[in-house]
């Protein structure tokens, strides 16, 4: 016990609480036929939960944490500790981190690797002994200034090369430790200008190296889904996993779709110019959704400013569509979200995840009733009804030509008139709901 969180006991579901509690959350509260706890499948992310100091590009670290700077392994350890006794205190059922969250960097490639591997030692005595589960790891190949211009996409083949040391090992040890997914978080696969880029090239090693992930997979023996997180503009001009559709493409190329998935975050949605629930429908669509992380952008701001979610209408909108693909498998709600630059005490850290997951039992609840209610579904189903004819399933059937198409048209002088999309109705239809 480090005592960060002195005085702040494990909450529990009380609506009448004065203090921290869970007003909506309850984790055995049964919702379509399961658990609450097992739709959302809720996992605190190490990085700005415990390695982000409070800075932004016109200031320094606000936090004084005691396991700052991130710099020996003791300071790990305590960092560790901290994060656990959040886990227990949120009693969430798990947990996830990029490598460099964990442990600091070694001077040397198998030192960092060494150093890994010491952490997980500890985080799987503290799982075994009743800590959350991990949802996914990862590997940070974006802040070391090796990375500056990518880590698969580099022109450097050695990077490249150092890339998949990293990737093997912390694969290797997200593997050990259980991990449901593994993510590949492409930080700077992307380029500034095109006067020194060759496009072709770089997407052929970012196709490769996704490639070669997965092999390994199914080498070591690895169960858990492999997820790319889309990423538009961030921090490179042009990212070459801009969004769901871009990702989808280079899956398809490389002949991926079948084994690689998506992790969909609400903040990168919004500035790749579409609706956390459009990326996750269509990456339903196309057979790639996996999991999502639950934030959000200040409207004002135009950047990803990783808040903790506060709208439960645009959460419920995101939980009707993961709903109506079944809901999460290996998957969950990643809360990749941090404290604002002021919120400094360990209190405003719990504080932050509980009206969070608050925030998101509630748009679960409202997507649940809704779903249930058929009333979307009708609509929809209405609207395409019209595709259930014979004369319009032909149309899309294999054999159907261009030119027997327009000759019914002709034949039977088609006129067809405009029907009403009835948007207003049914966003009044959403919004009694949540």
């Amino acid at each position: 016990m480090t005592g960060y969180f002195e005085g702040i006991a494990p909450l529990a579901h009380d609506p009448g609480a004065e203090g921290l509690a869970f007003r909506h959350y309850d984790p055995d509260e049964i919702v379509l036929g399961r658990r609450m706890e097992d739709h959302l499948r809720f996992a605190v992310c190490y990085w700005h939960s415990f390695g982000w100091e409070g800075g932004d590009p016109f200031g320094g670290a606000t936090f004084e944490r005691p396991w700052f700077p991130n710099d020996d392994m003791g300071r790990a350890k305590l960092k560790a500790e901290a994060a656990f006794e959040l886990f227990r205190i949120l009693g969430v059922p798990y947990f996830t981190f990029h490598d460099h969250d964990v442990r600091p960097e070694g001077a040397r490639l198998a030192e960092s690797h060494a150093r890994l591997d010491e952490m997980a030692d500890l985080f799987e005595a503290k799982m075994a002994a009743g800590g959350p589960k991990l949802l996914w790891g990862t590997a940070n190949l974006f802040s070391n200034r090796r990375y500056m211009a990518g880590a698969a996409t580099n022109p450097d083949p050695d990077v490249f090369a150092y890339c998949a040391s990293v990737v093997r090992h912390c694969m290797g040890v997200t593997h050990r430790l259980g991990g449901e997914n593994y993510v590949l978080w492409g930080g700077r696969e992307g380029y500034e200008t095109l006067l020194n880029t060759d496009l072709a090239r770089e997407t052929e090693q970012m196709g490769r190296f996704l490639s070669l992930v997965v092999e390994h997979k199914h080498r070591i023996g690895f169960k858990g889904a492999i997820l790319v997180e889309p990423k538009p503009q961030e921090p490179t001009k042009h990212q070459y996993d801009h969004d769901v559709a871009t990702v989808y493409g280079l899956l398809k190329r490389f002949g991926l779709e079948g084994e690689v998935k998506v992790n969909i975050e609400q903040g990168h949605a919004i500035l790749a110019g579409h609706s956390f629930e459009h990326e996750i429908a269509l990456a339903g669509a196309l057979g790639i959704f996996g999991s999502v992380d639950m934030n959000r952008n200040d409207p004002q701001s135009g950047w990803d400013t990783d808040q903790f979610p506060n709208n439960v209408a645009d959460v419920a909108l995101a939980y009707y569509e993961i709903l109506r693909l079944g809901g999460f498998t290996s998957g969950g709600t990643n809360f990749d979200a941090k404290l604002r630059r002021q919120s400094l005490d360990a209190e405003d850290l719990v504080a932050a995840h509980v009206g969070a997951m608050d925030v998101c039992a509630r748009g679960l609840k409202a997507a649940a009733a809704l779903l249930e209610g058929g009333a979307l579904e009708e609509a929809r189903a209405a609207r395409y009804a019209g595709w259930a004819r014979g004369d319009a399933r032909a149309m899309l059937a294999p054999g159907a030509t261009l030119a027997q198409i327009a000759d019914r048209a002709e034949a039977e002088d088609l006129d067809p008139q405009p029907v009403s999309g009835r948007q207003e109705r049914l966003e009044n239809l959403v919004n009694r709901y949540v």
